[in-house]
């Protein structure tokens, strides 16, 4: 039992340390500093490649699907964008590998299309269509880089022309083209979506086969997860009849959530990608609930709203209570969609500080340095213990606010006499 101990915590810390520790030598400062942000927000991002584990530098390419300009379309390897060279430090003759972007050239019908990953741009790290600038134009976009430069303080290699791309000192204009690639996060959902539905089938073949017969050991566990989120959530709050209406949708939110949370929380492929760190990801499945909850509302759910049980002078000439009922249908799917999102996201980037703290403060000594080491793993390991606590208890709570907001818009406002002779609502009967 120790030995397993030792190997699964020795297999932790490469894990958590070998990633960052190797991008360390591609994202600084010119002068050889951290680039704080800048490693953090690539690392919580999403990418045209998914990092090779242990070696920062090189990425497994994914498909890049663009459309040009003119409307045509094009298809083609993510590593063709990037290349890697070798730098040697001057002063210690320390050699270091950087990941640039490359031009990709495409001939199709005598014309040659470019494509590149924008750096210095306004749309920084996104695929986009180049064309050449003649003389004049290149001297009138170099004189606004100057003036921009100048005003704003930042170096003119990393001054932004709206309009143009900056390219080993050369300005391109660009096109955003229309993308629909499979980036790293796209690509994760789908091995997300994977995983769920064997998780799903497999309890599915298993009652096939033996029936009633108790699962275990994984089976059992999934089982108790369908158990808990269905009985303690879905049918205390929606009734029996409601609840396997549905059922399907929310624990489906459920599974898939935690399995985003989870596999983000994996630093080597197939994890790594931030996919409930991502707004746009938590935003979809909010208005999934959205959708749900308004489209299957019944007439008393809606008459709660345009027309509510208050006070006549709060609800007419002015639509006091009405505006604020709108307005709520709206707050609660983005209150669910920011919660997940901060709350994951939070998670992640406290985990990368902490890491960060110890390249940090190796500029102070051997003695900051190993004091650092030593709090960051600890407080690290911590973290990511607290952060598989949080992925489940994020899926378990945007379940269950997604399960209330449902039942919500399925009363049917009737109520009948319970045993006490008061009146009670079916809702609270279900």
């Amino acid at each position: 039992m120790t030995n397993k101990f030792y190997h699964i915590l020795a297999i932790v810390l490469v894990a958590v340390f070998g990633l960052p520790s190797a991008a360390m030598a591609s994202d600084s400062h010119e002068d050889g500093g951290l680039d704080v942000k800048e490693i953090i927000f690539e690392h919580l991002g999403d990418g045209y490649g998914w990092e090779v584990p242990f070696c920062h530098a090189y990425r497994i390419p994914l498909p890049v699907i663009v459309k040009a300009e003119d409307g045509k379309w094009f298809s083609f390897s993510s590593g063709s964008l990037t290349d890697v060279v070798v730098v040697e430090d001057e002063e210690t003759g320390k050699k270091e590998m950087h990941l640039v972007p490359v031009i990709k050239k495409v001939e199709r019908d005598g014309k040659t299309y470019e494509f590149i990953i924008a750096k210095v741009s306004s749309h920084k790290d996104k695929v986009v269509e180049i064309f050449p600038l003649s003389s004049e134009e290149e001297a009138a976009v170099k004189a606004q880089a100057d003036s921009i430069s100048a005003a704003s303080g930042v170096a003119l290699s990393k001054t932004v022309v709206p309009g143009y791309v900056l390219h080993d000192g050369v300005y391109y204009k660009e096109y955003r083209t229309f993308d629909i690639s499979i980036t790293k996060n796209v690509l994760a959902l789908f091995i997300c979506v994977i995983i769920v539905m064997l998780m799903v089938m497999s309890v599915v073949r298993f009652y096939e086969k033996k029936g009633l017969k108790a699962p275990r050991k994984g089976m059992g566990f999934m089982e108790m997860l369908i158990d808990f989120v269905y009985t303690g959530v879905i049918k205390s709050t929606l009734g029996a009849e409601k609840g396997r209406k549905f059922a399907p949708y929310l624990l489906t939110c459920f599974f898939f959530i935690l399995v985003m949370n989870l596999v983000g929380l994996i630093v080597i492929f197939p994890g790594g990608a931030n996919l409930t760190g991502n707004i746009a990801v938590t935003l979809v499945l909010a208005l999934l609930t959205f959708i749900v909850t308004n489209v299957m509302g019944k007439k008393h759910y809606w008459k709660e709203i345009f027309w509510p049980d208050v006070p006549i002078w709060l609800k007419c000439p002015l639509p006091i209570m009405q505006t604020i009922e709108i307005f709520g249908i709206f707050t609660k799917p983005a209150a669910l969609c920011v919660r997940l999102f901060a709350n994951m996201m939070g998670g992640h980037m406290i985990v990368i500080t902490l890491i960060l703290l110890i390249f940090i403060f190796a500029a102070f000594g051997a003695a900051a340095t190993g004091a650092s080491v030593v709090v960051s793993v600890a407080f690290t390991l911590f973290m990511l213990a607290l952060d598989v606590l949080v992925s489940f208890i994020q899926a378990y709570v945007f379940t269950m606010l997604s399960t209330m907001f449902i039942g919500m818009s399925q009363e049917d406002g009737h109520g009948h006499e319970g045993a006490d002779g008061e009146t009670v609502p079916d809702a609270v009967e279900a």
